[in-house]
């Protein structure tokens, strides 16, 4: 083998956060606060705070490797700790905080995080699980929306007597950066762990022209939460290539989003798709109250966008929808649905049904589906399979171990979810092999509700399935059957599973049957419940 004569250049977060201090310090990074007033400083300002926030952070005695946690809203300091903490060797990890309190509590004993960052707001989220977690030596407090209660590290103050800069240290590409957990649909939740250079690899392909196509000039905002799957990269393409960054702090209903998108001539936007029907909806309602000709592209992800909504925007509004799809441990993109070149002569309906499905793979990503055998399947758009996915950003193994059988002996990692794949490589999923309920973007396991109900005294079996639902897209639906002689009320249950789970969680309706049904193996048949209950809550919308 020749080999290249080619520098070995670390592929780093901490050359993102150079760059935009050296190149772009002049531009806007914009926070909206609870009180609804705004935070604005430049990347030369970032970079500044970003620098003072490492030299806190190390004289609190965090070290390379060590967990920082976060349990914040999207805001520039959060911002601030995406990049301070990966440069300086440590690893952030991000808290989802609409995560039960004991799930929260497994996560960070799990990971061992050693210094928590909460905004003030969530303190009271994170009062309910600090007793789980040992390993947190230190609270630093965002002051978001108030003083920082005493016994408690302010960030503001922490960061006031650092000085301007920081010498990071050179480090290996492979270095852990960023660690994520998953929503435990299958059983407890499993931390992925990005690496600097799968974060680079990802970020330089999201900026690609035909994948989201940030660049200097756009203005970026991340509607989806910077605590779930790194906000799809969106942060750092922002801070990669310059571009403004607008943050909508807890505000995320549509009239805040659409103010948020005028005022500051947003040219592209990333949520999940509940958030933009909320927005179509309210366009439709006012179609010439917010001027969006500034918007290029409205990046849906999470759970699968309805035709109708990308009709919608295009339309009656002439607003572009990207529909991708990917997972935390994808980094999180995997596919995205452009429309190829010859596309441009077929109609409109053809073109609405590619732009609707999952899309084709962004560089580097690859894919396949298999049978339960593990046989690979054709790309023929019909045949159903497990998809299975490899690439420089995807993981290949959970943090501590767990889920081993997610990972396939040649190298690719089983995602759970069945798709076709037709001649050109575009992806639709069909069902989930998991029978998991997708609702706003949220996971949400059937097998842990069912589990919870069945301890309740009054219950002998119960099933929970997905429904559809005009807003959310799924809600899950319990099938419940009684033991002999016993009666208990819908609020009594709901009442029994809002003990262990988050209130997004609990089922929108309790059906009581005489039986449930199962194939022949003995086994809840979940599809005969959603042919037969599917619409109930279409035809039952006060529920």
């Amino acid at each position: 083998m020749l080999t290249g004569r080619m520098m070995d250049f670390p592929l780093t977060l901490t050359h993102f956060l150079e760059r935009s201090r050296t190149f772009h310090g002049s531009t806007e990074i914009i926070s909206r606060r609870p009180d609804r007033s705004f935070h604005r400083y430049t990347y030369a300002d970032f970079y500044r705070r970003t620098c003072r926030l490492a030299g806190a952070l190390r004289r609190l005695g965090v070290k390379p490797g060590d967990r920082v946690a976060s349990l914040c809203w999207n805001h520039h300091q959060h911002l601030e700790l995406y990049l301070a903490v990966p440069a300086m060797g440590a690893v952030l990890h991000t808290l989802n905080l609409r995560l039960h309190p004991n799930d929260l509590g497994y996560i960070a004993r799990h990971a061992e995080d050693r210094v928590l960052v909460v905004d003030r707001s969530l303190l009271p989220l994170f009062e309910k699980f600090a007793g789980a977690v040992p390993s947190i030596e230190r609270v630093i407090v965002i002051p978001d929306d108030g003083p920082t209660p005493s016994g408690r590290l302010d960030y503001e103050q922490l960061l006031e007597p650092e000085p301007d800069t920081f010498d990071f240290p050179m480090l290996e590409e492979r270095a852990a950066a960023m660690l994520c957990y998953t929503s435990g649909t299958t059983g407890n939740p499993k931390g992925v762990l990005f690496s600097h250079r799968s974060t680079v690899l990802h970020t330089l392909a999201i900026c690609m022209a035909d994948v989201f196509g940030i660049r200097e000039a756009d203005t970026v905002l991340p509607v989806v939460p910077m605590f779930h799957a790194a906000a799809w990269g969106l942060p750092y393409a922002a801070v990669a290539t310059g571009a403004k960054l607008v943050m909508p702090g807890p505000h995320l209903d549509p009239t805040s989003l659409l103010d948020l998108m005028a005022q500051e001539r947003v040219t592209i936007a990333g949520g999940v798709p509940t958030i933009w029907l909320g927005i179509l909806a309210l366009l439709d309602q006012e179609p010439k109250r917010w001027d969006l000709s500034s918007m290029r592209t409205m990046a849906i992800g999470g759970s699968a966008a309805p035709p109708a909504l990308i009709e919608g925007f295009q339309e009656r509004h002439g607003l572009t929808v990207a529909h991708a799809w990917g997972m935390s441990e994808l980094n999180p993109v995997g596919t995205l649905a452009r429309l190829k070149q010859h596309h441009a002569q077929a109609d409109e309906a053809t073109k609405l049904s590619l732009r609707a499905t999952q899309g084709f793979p962004v560089p580097f990503v690859e894919q396949r589906h298999v049978s339960d055998t593990g046989q690979v399947l054709p790309w023929d758009g019909s045949t159903m399979g497990e998809l299975e996915v490899r690439g420089p950003w995807v993981a290949s193994s959970y943090y501590g171990g767990e889920g081993k059988d997610r990972f396939t002996k040649d190298g690719w990692f089983k995602t759970g979810d069945i798709v076709t794949i037709d001649p050109e490589g575009y992806l639709r999923i069909t069902d989930r092999s998991k029978d998991v309920i997708k609702s706003g973007g949220e996971w949400i396991s059937s097998v842990a509700l069912e589990n919870a109900l069945m301890a309740h005294p009054a219950v002998l079996e119960a099933a929970v399935f997905a429904g559809r639902h005009a807003k959310w897209d799924e809600r899950p639906l319990a099938a419940v059957v009684l033991k002999p002689g016993q009666s208990v009320a819908k609020e009594e249950l709901a009442a029994h599973l809002e003990k262990h789970f988050a209130k997004y969680w609990l089922p929108d309706a309790y059906l009581f049957v005489p039986q449930i049904p199962r194939t022949s193996t003995g086994k809840f048949l979940k599809s005969k419940l959603r042919e037969e209950y599917g619409d109930y809550l279409l035809k039952h919308p006060q529920e």
